[in-house]
């Protein structure tokens, strides 16, 4: 079995940074009017600025576009050359083609094996997985394994039917913030993109990737994270093929939403847990990582991850944890890579350090943990 490393990471990010004061600016006025929810969800969520693919109510890319601008810059002396390439990613352009497919049409290179994971921030762990086992067992020398969100489009004030503003609800429960029209808060643009190969890098450093851990708690929990579709009174999950247009947007179907009800009682339990499972499987020792990468939706959650640890008696000292949420925002299935990106072009990393990253997916509970050694 070959040993695959991470030897090159890349991101782009549309456009200029937006500050919080412009969100409304550039995504519009639910109802012609500012949110009063605004200032405690960002409060909440730490984020101080992030992208939009989006001006004056029209896209400036699409989500294939970001992904092949990022791809692009992991060859910047020659076309992209790789023997696969995986596309992870919540919301791709369009039904059918696949996501993948479509980004490699915007490349200039050769036909190449695809792969395109459905879900939500794990897909581009799921695609990142893929690549890791194809090059291990010898199937493909190197790869390029990627994580994109357009999100901003969707979030615009026409795709939400402005229901009422529960701003002193959100004070008294952190978790309300992540329904519906709060989202857009703290969703954003963006791609990043990692080459992986079966030999380390000459110059330099290289990340090498000793496991991915993966599991769905799909089997025992009902959906939390959804769109396009709406759920009933019993918890089932109502697609929109099964509505009339007049009910898509009287439900904004197509908006991004969640059962904070779920997400309180699950999210953090059950990433712990699977957690604890690892820890018995592999043997870990926390105390043996120099750098912890969460992926965080929102900086609230960085406090009920240490509480989480605490009752099962772990800990991960607050000195190691790396996240980039404040400046680029949550981009979802990209947030991964683009933590590690900026990482890794850092002065932070120095060979034989271990890095431990945690992503959580809200969708239908699905975590992934991934241990990382600088070589």
């Amino acid at each position: 079995m070959q040993e695959v490393y991470i030897n090159r990471l890349a991101k782009y990010l549309p456009n200029d940074p937006i500050p919080n004061s412009d969100i409304e600016e550039v995504l519009g006025y639910i109802n012609g009017k500012p949110s009063r929810a605004k200032t405690i969800v960002l409060r909440n969520n730490g984020i101080k600025s992030r992208h939009y693919a989006f001006k004056e109510g029209k896209s400036t890319h699409n989500n294939a576009e970001l992904t092949a601008l990022a791809v692009k810059q992991l060859f910047p002396d020659g076309p992209v050359d790789t023997d696969l390439l995986t596309c992870g990613t919540t919301f791709p352009d369009q039904i059918l083609p696949s996501h993948a497919a479509m980004t490699l049409g915007l490349l200039d290179t050769h036909p190449t094996e695809i792969y395109s994971p459905s879900g939500a921030c794990c897909s581009s762990i799921q695609g990142l997985k893929h690549a890791f086992l194809s090059i291990k067992c010898g199937d493909a020398h190197n790869a390029v394994a990627t994580g994109s969100e357009k999100l901003s489009n969707m979030m615009d004030a026409p795709k939400f039917d402005g229901e009422f503003d529960r701003t002193d609800a959100i004070d008294q429960n952190g978790y309300i913030a992540f329904e519906k029209d709060f989202l857009r808060y703290m969703l954003s643009d963006g791609a990043a993109a990692a080459y992986l190969s079966d030999q380390a890098n000459t110059e330099g450093i290289s990340l090498r990737i000793d496991w991915i851990d993966m599991t769905s708690y799909s089997n025992e929990l009902e959906t939390c994270m959804y769109a396009g579709s709406d759920k009933d009174e019993h918890g089932n999950v109502v697609s929109w093929k099964d509505m009339d247009a007049r009910e898509w947007r009287a439900q904004s179907v197509f908006a991004v939403k969640q059962d904070t009800r779920l997400l309180g009682q699950f999210i953090v339990a059950k990433g712990v847990g699977f957690l604890e499972d690892i820890i018995a499987k592999r043997g870990l020792d926390l105390s043996s990582y120099q750098h912890f990468l969460p992926h965080l939706s929102s900086n609230f959650f960085r406090q009920e991850i240490h509480k989480g640890l605490a009752i099962k008696g772990l800990a991960i000292p607050d000195e190691i944890w790396f996240t980039n949420l404040d400046r680029v925002g949550n981009v979802g299935s990209a947030s991964p890579f683009l933590m590690l990106e900026e990482i890794f072009h850092s002065d932070k990393l120095k060979k034989g350090d271990k890095i431990l990253m945690m992503i959580p997916e809200s969708a239908r509970f699905i975590y992934a943990y991934i241990q990382l050694t600088v070589v």
